[in-house]
Formats: structure tokens, sequence, C-alpha cells
């Protein structure tokens, strides 16, 4: 090999083991979202109202208020109620009395709106991701949850997770786990619901 084809050689090396632009990894998970809506399929609802219909679907029963989706969706309280409202109009959501707070009420999703999740465009995404190996799998996971909590603090947004991952959550004794922040006994099926009172536990 000729000099000359080594250093090409090398700089090509060097080219493909540089690492990416963080402005273009950022401009590829947009990108990648909205190809997750994009396409020619029609299903009938836009981006905010899938995003609605999935939060309140995994929301446990303290996050389940039109103000609650907003913190979550980074929207106003004015536009997070339209959407809420738009989805009650298609009767996929529900609204019903807060007996914990009747200044507000509290969001449920209809029949219709589970039948209509089973058409969720996002679940051709999360079979992407599942044919990932395992430990790339935990690793996108792992950097997507530090991301998502730091642009939160970024702009002052709360962050939301689930009880498993949460500070407030007391297991140390047997039986159900104690929410420290809403004083209540939590279900099993609350342990992997989203909630607008996450607060990240320390590392351990």
């Amino acid at each position: 090999m000729t000099d000359a084809a080594r250093i090409s050689g090398a700089s090509s090396d060097a080219k493909l083991n540089a690492a990416t632009p963080a402005s273009e990894v950022a401009e590829q998970l947009v990108h990648l979202a909205r190809l997750v809506h994009g396409g020619a399929r029609d299903d009938g609802l836009t981006p905010a109202q899938w995003t609605a219909l999935r939060y309140f679907a995994r929301a446990n029963r303290f996050s389940r208020t039109p103000s609650a989706f907003s913190d979550f969706h980074a929207t106003t309280r004015g536009t997070a109620s339209q959407t809420v409202k738009s989805l009650v109009a298609l009767g996929l959501l529900e609204r019903r009395p807060n007996e914990q707070d009747g200044r507000s009420a509290l969001i449920e999703v209809t029949q219709a709106g589970r039948d209509k999740l089973a058409q969720d465009p996002i679940e051709s995404l999360a079979d992407l991701i599942a044919a990932l190996p395992p430990a790339e799998r935990q690793a996108f996971s792992a950097a997507l949850t530090r991301l998502t909590g730091s642009m939160a603090r970024l702009r002052a947004s709360p962050v939301f997770g689930n009880c498993v991952d949460c500070g407030h959550c007391d297991t140390s004794v047997a039986g159900p786990a104690y929410c420290r922040c809403t004083q209540t006994l939590l279900v099993d099926a609350e342990m992997r619901a989203l909630c607008a009172d996450f607060a990240p536990a320390a590392p351990r």
C-alpha cells in the first residue's frame, strides 16, 4: 500500500470513529418522533391527541387531571383542556368527579379509547426498540431517562416517572408499597403508572 493510500485510509477511519455532533443526534430524535405519526397512515387523531390518550391510559389515580397532563405535555392549561375536550367529544375519554379534589375532574379512558390505543402508531417504534439487543436497549433507555430529566429541569418543568423509581415510595415493610407524598397505599398495578408527584429516588 502506498503512503497516500495509508493516509487516505487513516483519514476515513478517523471520520468513521468521530463522535456524531450532538446537534445531529438531537435532530434525529425530533425527526424520529415526527416519523411515528408521519407517512400515509390516517388514524384520525393528531399527535397531541395520541399523547393525551396514552397519558391518561398510563397515569395513576392522582395524576389523571387536565392540569397534570398539561405539565406532562409541556403545554398551556388551555391547550391541554382543548385536547382533552376533543377526545371526550370523540368518546375516547370521559370526565368523572374527583373525590379527592372537588375543584377538578378525573379523566378516564373509555373502552372505545382503549380500542383506539390498540391502533397506536407508536407501537411500530416500540417494536423496533424491542428488536434492539438487550444491552443496547437498556443503555438507550437510561440515556433517554437522563436527557428527559435534564431537559425538564432546564425548562423548570415537572419530571414524570413511576413509583418503582420514586423517592416517595416506601417498600421497606411487607405488603403494599406506601406513598409518602399522597399518604396512601399503592396497589401493584400502580407501581409502573405515571405520576405527576414523582421525585427521583436517591442513588443506592
